[in-house]
């Protein structure tokens, strides 16, 4: 891999335990018990030492513990793993550190052990508020479990929190997906992101709909749920900065932002990806195959792609016009040595005579109507 010395790199940390699997995720998880959890913290704290020491940084602006659900780990080893973080890493140069969460499963004790590290934002998987739904979904928890953990939370003066909802959801209809947006809004919360239900391979919900068992909301329900919500969110002052997140002014998830930059991150534990120098590469996700070099001290990685300078054009094209704000094209330029009309002028004219692209000063942007068809359009800027 190449050396990024002194280069600002944030890190994602996977924590693939879970206490039950929900029927629509592909993430890399495992159930919970039985599982050598304390093991696998010492091994991911090992290979966060093996790749800083191979690819040292002076800073880290975000990072983000994910999964699985972190907080399935217990008080002791959330300790240990945060704790081992914050000795790896310049923990003074960190502006945001997130950890996701599940409604019912924090804790006070668990949250004192986030805050003790640095821990400045939660991410809540909530889903919908229609516990009918959560179930048929797979979740555990209740409408009533998130109410309490946002008034555990705000009682703990902790509000720099994020949930996630998906709409679009089997047997959800208009009018109940309206009343989830409702209640989420008046939790009044600084950020929200919303995504549409995606059938993966290997999940419950994909063989459900091949066996006819699954009833999908329409695509003219789905996009209506959609526009629905940039409405509401709008508002409710919460900007659409991105496709699928909302958010106050000042409160966008800088972590996800680094994603969308096409900037570098390191990718640590089972299943994680990252993106360093030139290179993105992946671990192995079965956790005995990822454990299995961490105890020789070789670091878990199966998997790398070295993209060239075409791949990494087409990824700042269609990552960043993910982004309200769009692609900038001075930084363009800056990283590529190549005006962004020299490699895509045809392109940009084409969209934006059809009313899908804008371009403004320095930034081409996708319109409202280009928002709705996003993946079609970042084809376009495929060059091979």
């Amino acid at each position: 891999m190449i050396n990024d010395a002194g280069r600002d790199i944030s890190a994602y940390i996977h924590i693939p335990f879970c206490e039950h699997i929900c029927y629509y995720c592909d993430f890399n998880k495992v159930f919970l018990e039985g599982q050598p959890v304390d093991e696998y913290i010492e091994m991911l704290l090992r290979e966060m030492s093996l790749q800083l020491e191979k690819t040292p940084i002076q800073s880290s602006p975000t990072l983000y513990v994910g999964g699985g659900t972190p907080t399935s780990l217990t008080a002791q080893q959330l300790d240990r793993l945060l704790s081992g973080i914050a000795a790896r890493f310049p923990m003074e140069t960190v502006a945001e550190f997130t950890v996701e969460a599940n409604p019912g499963d924090l804790t006070a004790e668990k949250l004192s052990v986030m805050r003790n590290y640095g821990v400045n934002r939660l991410s809540m998987g909530v889903q919908t508020f229609d516990d009918r739904l959560l179930k048929k979904i797979g979740r555990r928890h209740t409408a009533a479990d998130v109410y309490k953990t946002m008034a555990f939370l705000e009682k703990a003066d902790f509000r720099n929190v994020s949930i996630d909802l998906i709409y679009a959801l089997p047997g959800q209809t208009l009018a109940g997906f309206r009343d989830t947006l409702k209640r989420a809004i008046e939790l009044d919360l600084p950020h929200y992101s919303l995504y549409s239900l995606i059938l993966e391979n290997k999940t419950m919900f994909m063989n459900w709909v091949r066996q006819g068992r699954l009833t999908l909301p329409d695509q003219e329900e789905e996009g209506q749920m959609f526009e629905e919500t940039i409405l509401a969110m709008e508002k409710a002052g919460r900007r659409q900065y991105e496709i699928s997140n909302f958010a106050l002014a000042g409160k966008e998830s800088e972590h996800n932002k680094v994603y969308w930059h096409n900037e570098h991150y390191f990718g640590f534990g089972a299943g994680a990806s990252g993106y360093v120098g030139n290179e993105r590469y992946k671990n192995f996700g079965p956790i005995q195959h990822y454990l299995k070099p961490l105890r020789e001290n070789k670091l878990p990685v199966y998997d790398t792609e070295s993209l060239t300078l075409k791949n990494q054009m087409e990824e700042e094209m269609f990552l960043g016009l993910r982004l309200k704000e769009g692609v900038s094209a001075e930084r363009f330029e800056r990283k590529f040595h190549h005006t962004i009309e020299e490699i895509y002028g045809a392109v940009l004219a084409e969209e934006t005579k059809a009313g899908l692209l804008e371009i403004s000063g320095d930034r081409i942007r996708l319109t409202a109507a280009g928002l709705l068809i996003g993946n079609d359009i970042f084809e376009r800027f495929l060059l091979d």
